[in-house]
């Protein structure tokens, strides 16, 4: 427990005002919290239209983007506070108060708000919601705001006794088993030492990223804005959302791995005229809209496959600016005919973007990491196997297929990998896939590990932790 004395020792840094209300930033944070936790909603989905709906100003949205985000990276690590400065486990305190307790934390250790403004408007916050709670939160959030953020981070390191990788999942605020996922996949790379700089990745808000569909535009990705590193077709933008609405279609938000990931297909080698493409696992559609727009370049055709029809919809919104017919089916991609897709002679690249935890995209998706379970992990490896299986029966000979995950997780990348290729013995062959994406890459790609996958880091690339691993049937 960390000692009251100490707590007390740090500093006031202001007084409450006679008149407080909760500003709009902050209900609508809170809303999107609570959403979160009753609804299993996706923070990146609800805030924009929570912002829109409160019609927040731009300070108000970027503050309640902030807090939102900060909130659910950080929870971990701030529940760990509330616990040692209530005495009370987290379960013991109620899921609402929990919030806007932990909201409270996040403008007193990681932002500039005024402390006697995040003390006394998430009081007020109480006071509506759980009114009986009220003192408790104002003792909580005052105690926390007495000591700096870094003797807190001491004190906490200090309390957690479980070892090393217990202790850096409580300071950067992740399930202990995904760090030790993270801490396997890096060693498998000869990368241990990195594992401190990835966690810290997960936790930075990540820039908004483009993508510029190719040959469906005469101005170059550098007059749009500040080229990617490695994606020739990506950049970033100081107004992204008004390029997007600008460019019909053409401009559309995508991290510059899933780019990259796509281009691996469409680039591997040069595209035979005629040529029959297969996105098998599609939504929600920008892996999809670049091969669309690739297809359209090389005078080849892709169709597209997705479980149901609400994603279907995405992808066939997601390809809408591509000139080009790309049929969208809905069915299980484990179980489709190839006649059923038009093409009874097999396909000859797919993309197998295969349902995974999610685990390489915490930074853009943080309330991901609260809601997986290493459980999860075995049943989605095993709907990977059978994905991939399909895949190669839908190949034709002398096909290319691309596995993609947006995973580092071994047993999801390596392992589902692997077993495959067992299975498949002398019917299918890697392909070097380290070269197929540096030839497309901009810049030289720091990668570790056998030639025939690549695995992006956010540390290391500034991309989500994108797995891409190449295999090609034999004919």
């Amino acid at each position: 427990m960390v000692r009251k004395q100490e707590r007390s020792a740090g500093r006031e840094r202001g007084t409450a005002p006679r008149q407080v209300r909760v500003s709009p930033a902050r209900i609508v944070a809170y809303e999107v919290l609570e959403a979160v936790r009753d609804d299993e909603a996706y923070a990146n989905l609800l805030l924009p239209k929570r912002i829109e709906r409160s019609k927040l100003s731009p300070a108000d949205a970027a503050l309640a983007t902030e807090l939102t985000y900060g909130t659910l990276r950080m929870q971990g690590y701030y529940d760990r506070i509330i616990e040692l400065v209530s005495e009370r486990d987290r379960t013991a305190i109620d899921p609402v108060v929990l919030d806007i307790l932990r909201l409270g934390a996040h403008q007193l250790l990681a932002t500039r708000v005024p402390l006697h403004a995040a003390v006394n408007e998430q009081v007020v916050l109480a006071k509506r919601l759980a009114p009986a709670a009220s003192g408790f939160v104002n003792g909580v959030l005052r105690t926390i705001s007495r000591s700096t953020p870094e003797e807190w981070r001491g004190w906490v390191a200090d309390e957690t006794t479980g070892g090393e990788l217990e202790r850096m999942a409580v300071l950067e605020s992740h399930p202990e088993w995904i760090v030790r996922a993270f801490a396997q996949a890096l060693e498998r790379e000869g990368r241990a030492e990195e594992l401190a700089s990835l966690l810290a990745a997960d936790n930075a808000a990540p820039r908004v990223n483009l993508v510029a569909l190719p040959g469906l535009g005469d101005e170059p990705v550098a007059e749009l804005g500040a080229p990617n590193r490695f994606s020739p077709i990506g950049f970033t933008a100081a107004n992204p959302f008004e390029l997007i609405a600008a460019h019909e279609g053409r401009v559309r938000v995508q991290d510059e791995g899933s780019q990259l990931a796509a281009l691996a297909l469409s680039r591997a080698r040069p595209v035979e005229p005629g040529e029959r493409w297969l996105d098998l696992c599609a939504g929600p559609g920008g892996k999809t809209a670049v091969l669309a727009a690739e297809a359209l370049a090389a005078d080849a055709e892709l169709v597209a496959n997705e479980l149901g029809e609400a994603r279907a919809e995405l992808v066939r919104k997601a390809v809408a600016g591509v000139p080009l017919d790309v049929p969208v089916r809905v069915g299980d991609g484990r179980s489709v005919a190839a006649a059923e897709l038009d093409a009874p002679a097999g396909f000859d690249r797919i993309l197998l973007d295969a349902p995974c935890t999610g685990l390489g995209a915490l930074r853009r998706r943080p309330e991901a990491r609260w809601r997986k379970q290493p459980s999860d992990v075995a049943e989605l490896t095993a709907l990977q196997g059978e994905l991939f299986d399909h895949a190669v029966e839908l190949l034709a000979p002398g096909g290319l297929l691309a596995y993609v995950t947006c995973s580092p997780h071994t047993g999801e990348t390596h392992g589902t990998l692997a077993a495959a290729m067992r299975r498949w013995d002398g019917a299918i062959e890697p392909v070097d896939t380290r070269s197929v994406v540096a030839s497309v890459a901009r810049d030289e790609l720091d990668l570790a590990g056998e030639p025939e996958t690549v695995q992006l880091w956010p540390h290391r690339h500034g991309t989500d932790a994108m797995f891409i691993a190449l295999v090609r049937r034999v004919g």
